[in-house]
C-alpha cells in the first residue's frame, strides 16, 4: 500500500484481518420510529459501542499493528481532540508501543482522562493559536517516532473502512444493500473508508456548521479550508481542512455535504438516548441529525447511518435532555 497516495478496497480486507478479535464488531440498529419519521429503511452502525467508544480504534490499531519492530520501539506521536487520541493510546497499550498525544487544552475531560488512563503522554496546546500538526511533527522528528495522523493516512482510512465492510455484510444478512450512507465527517477518514467499502452507495457527509469544509470542497471541486469557524459542540468533527487523500476518494465518489447545528446534534443525541438507548456524543450524532432534520432526503431508500462516537462529558450530555425532540 502506497503510504502517500492510495487506498484500495483490498486494503480494507487486510485491515479487517488485523483488527479481527481486537476491535468490536458493532451492531446495526433499527428503529421503527426513525423509519416512520424519514420514510426510509435506516440502519445505524453503532460505533459508539466500539472499543474506546468510537470508530477511531479501528484505524489506530490497523496503523500501529503494521509498524516494524524498530518503529514500535521508537514509539508514535498523534494529534487529536480526543477520539483518535483514545484509539491510538489503547492500540499502543495493547501492542506495547510508547505513545505521545497532542491534545487541545479544551478537549473534553472524559477524553483526556481516558487517554491518560491507557498510558499515553499528553501534550496540551491552544487550538486557536498553535498548530497541532507542527507540534506533532516536531515531536516526531525529535524522538524518531512515527506520526499517526487522524485521517491523512492510508492505514487509518483502511482501518476505518472496516466499519463499512461490517455494515455491508450485516446488511447482506438482512437481505439489503445500502443505497445511501450518511457519515459523520471531520477529516474524512471514516467517510473515505466507507465510500471504498460501499462502492454503489450515495455518500453524504454530515459536518458541523462552521466546519463544513468537506462538503464545500466537494461542491467547489477543490479543497476549501475553514476560516474563522468559531466554537462547536461537535468537537470530534472540528477539522479545518480535509486532506488530498480523503478529498480524492470522496470527490471521486461524488460525495456531498450537509451541515449540522449544535442544537440539532443535541436533539439527535436525545433521540438516540430515548429511542435507541444509546449514549452518543455531539459529533457522533451528526449523521443522525442530518437525517432527522430533513437535510438528507432518503424516502424509500436503504440508508446506513454512522453513530461514530459516544465519548461525551456528563455535563454536556445532560444538555440533550432539554433539547426539543424530533417527534
Amino acid at each position: 500500500m502506497n503510504s502517500q497516495t492510495s487506498v484500495s478496497a483490498a486494503d480494507l480486507t487486510i485491515a479487517a484481518s488485523r483488527i479481527k478479535g481486537v476491535a468490536a464488531r458493532t451492531p446495526l440498529i433499527r428503529s421503527d420510529r426513525l423509519d416512520a419519521l424519514t420514510g426510509a429503511s435506516v440502519f445505524l452502525k453503532a460505533e459508539c459501542l466500539q472499543v474506546t467508544g468510537s470508530f477511531k480504534f479501528r484505524g489506530a490499531y490497523n496503523r500501529l499493528s503494521a509498524l516494524s519492530d524498530s518503529e514500535r520501539t521508537a514509539g508514535v506521536v498523534a494529534f487529536s481532540s480526543g477520539n483518535h487520541a483514545q484509539g491510538v493510546a489503547r492500540a499502543a497499550k495493547l501492542l506495547g508501543i510508547p505513545a505521545a498525544i497532542v491534545m487541545p487544552s479544551d478537549a473534553p475531560d472524559i477524553k483526556v482522562r481516558r487517554t491518560e488512563a491507557d498510558g499515553a503522554e499528553i501534550i496540551s496546546y491552544d487550538r486557536l493559536s498553535e498548530s497541532r500538526e507542527d507540534i506533532a511533527a516536531r515531536l516526531s522528528a525529535e524522538r524518531g517516532a512515527t506520526l499517526v495522523p487522524s485521517f491523512d493516512d492510508p492505514y487509518i482510512i483502511a482501518g476505518q473502512g472496516t466499519a463499512g465492510l461490517e455494515a455491508r455484510e450485516q446488511l447482506k444478512d438482512a437481505g439489503r444493500a445500502a443505497d445511501m450512507a450518511v457519515i459523520c465527517c471531520g477529516g474524512g477518514g471514516l467517510s473515505s473508508g466507507i465510500a471504498l467499502a460501499l462502492p454503489q452507495a450515495d455518500i453524504v457527509l454530515a459536518e458541523p456548521e462552521g466546519y463544513a469544509d468537506a462538503g464545500e470542497s466537494m461542491a467547489a471541486g477543490a479543497i476549501q479550508p475553514v476560516h474563522n469557524p468559531g466554537p462547536t459542540l461537535l468537537d470530534a468533527l472540528q477539522t479545518l481542512k480535509i486532506s488530498p487523500l480523503t478529498f480524492g476518494i470522496l470527490s471521486g465518489r461524488g460525495a456531498r455535504g450537509v451541515a449540522v447545528s449544535d442544537v440539532d446534534a443535541l436533539r439527535a443525541m436525545r433521540f438516540a438516548m430515548e429511542d435507541l438507548k444509546l449514549v452518543v456524543e455531539p459529533g457522533g450524532a451528526a449523521a443522525l441529525a442530518a437525517l432527522l432534520t430533513g437535510g438528507v432526503q432518503a424516502t424509500g431508500k436503504t440508508v446506513l447511518v454512522t453513530l461514530s462516537g459516544g465519548n461525551v462529558d456528563p455535563q454536556l450530555f445532560a444538555r440533550c435532555l432539554n433539547a426539543q425532540p424530533f417527534f
